[in-house]
């Protein structure tokens, strides 16, 4: 993941080539560090939220991703090969052309992931007459009983009409890369990922957020690839302010940055933490509040630790511990230990959503499950009803 970094002078991982930047005003870097930290927690505010709704949809287009903790211990190795992969490209090939594939890659990313985001405020600007219709994107592979469900998608009117107001945002950060699009996508892909992706346990967030501490680390302060990366890469990746906006308005360009997986891989470990307080049935959300408040801190510490010594700083380095530590010592107070580690997302997940690994027991095999989709067409969302009792 990215680190926080600042783009002043020789401050940080994207600091320009000659000549220098002059120094960023007191005020600028004070507005571009409290903006960032505010971008960063609404996402995982929010994501958290909706995550708890997620978890209940009926709607398999809805459907989150449950990261065990075998997903969780590859996720750094993984992560690693990319990163490293990334960086030999752009060393080998030509910068721009890369970037031209990429900016591609991301206007369509963005643009689904900004309709998602926006789907749900949008709903209530639409009036009650608006001729509102259902639509179904049905993919199948193959015929008869070999025929398997490819995509699944339902979708309405209003939700094309929020996908037009994205693929604007998306041409204007194609043409122009301006950091305000670029935060909007960058925005939107952190709260899908906080909302979509699950974590089954505690004990999976803590090997998550445990192997990839070791990881931001390593590639920060043991190599120049993440800092090389992040000086290259032009994708919505990382949410970035300026600290000249004061001096240059929209037009500015000395930017401070912070790497979405800076938000997302703590966010998905809070948003867990509120399903937990959920799970407790107590009407309070301590767990969450004070990871929230653990999220600050660690964040704060990451920028203040970044400006006194001049240097990018790896964030999880300052968050993990934070995340981890400020909710285990409440659990510890409290005597709710054993409930933190006992407790299962997925278990919450399961009596709501069906699961791609229990469509072969809904409806005998993959091919009937698609002709009776294909027989229902006029009413979908009455077959995923059933489906849930059926297990």
């Amino acid at each position: 993941m990215e680190e926080a970094a600042a783009q002043n002078g020789s401050a940080g991982p994207g600091a320009s080539s000659p000549p220098a930047r002059p120094p960023a005003t007191p005020e600028g870097m004070a507005l571009a560090y409290g903006s960032l930290v505010l971008m960063a927690l609404l996402p995982i505010f929010f994501g958290a939220l909706r995550s708890v709704s997620c978890a209940k949809s009926k709607n398999s287009s809805e459907m989150p991703e449950t990261i065990t903790s075998r997903d969780a211990a590859r996720f750094p190795i993984v992560a690693s090969c990319t990163l490293l992969g990334l960086y030999l490209f752009f060393k080998i090939f030509s910068q721009e052309y890369i970037n031209l594939l990429l900016s591609m890659y991301f206007f369509v990313l963005g643009i689904l992931a900004l309709s998602h985001t926006i789907s749900p405020m949008m709903n209530r600007f639409f009036p009650a007459n608006f001729p509102n219709k259902q639509y179904q994107l049905l993919f199948t592979q193959g015929s008869g009983e070999s025929k398997e469900e490819i995509v699944n998608y339902e979708f309405d009117t209003k939700d094309l009409v929020c996908l037009a107001l994205s693929s604007v945002v998306g041409v204007w950060y194609l043409l122009r890369k301006h950091w305000i699009a670029n935060n909007l996508f960058g925005l939107a892909f952190s709260l899908n990922g906080v909302e979509l992706l699950h974590l089954n346990n505690v004990s999976t967030g803590c090997i998550l957020l445990g192997g990839l501490f070791i990881y931001d680390v390593f590639w920060v302060f043991g190599t120049n690839v993440m800092v090389t990366v992040a000086k290259s890469f032009e994708a919505p990746i990382k949410l970035v302010f300026p600290q000249d906006l004061l001096e240059k308005g929209l037009e500015a360009d000395n930017f401070a940055m912070l790497g979405l997986g800076d938000i997302v891989i703590p966010g998905i470990f809070i948003a867990l933490l509120l399903r937990f307080d959920i799970s407790l049935k107590k009407n309070t959300h301590t767990y969450f509040y004070t990871s929230f408040v653990a999220y600050i801190f660690g964040l704060g510490l990451t920028i203040f630790i970044m400006h006194i010594f001049k240097h990018a700083q790896p964030a999880l380095l300052y968050l993990v511990p934070a995340c981890i530590g400020f909710p285990l010592l409440v659990a510890l107070a409290k005597g709710e230990v054993t409930e933190m580690f006992s407790y299962e997302s997925s278990a919450e997940i399961l009596p709501h959503t069906p699961r791609l690994t229990h469509f072969p027991t809904v409806s005998g095999s993959p091919a009937s499950l698609a002709d009776s989709m294909q027989q229902k067409l006029s009413c979908p969302r009455r077959r995923r009803q059933q489906s849930p009792s059926a297990m």
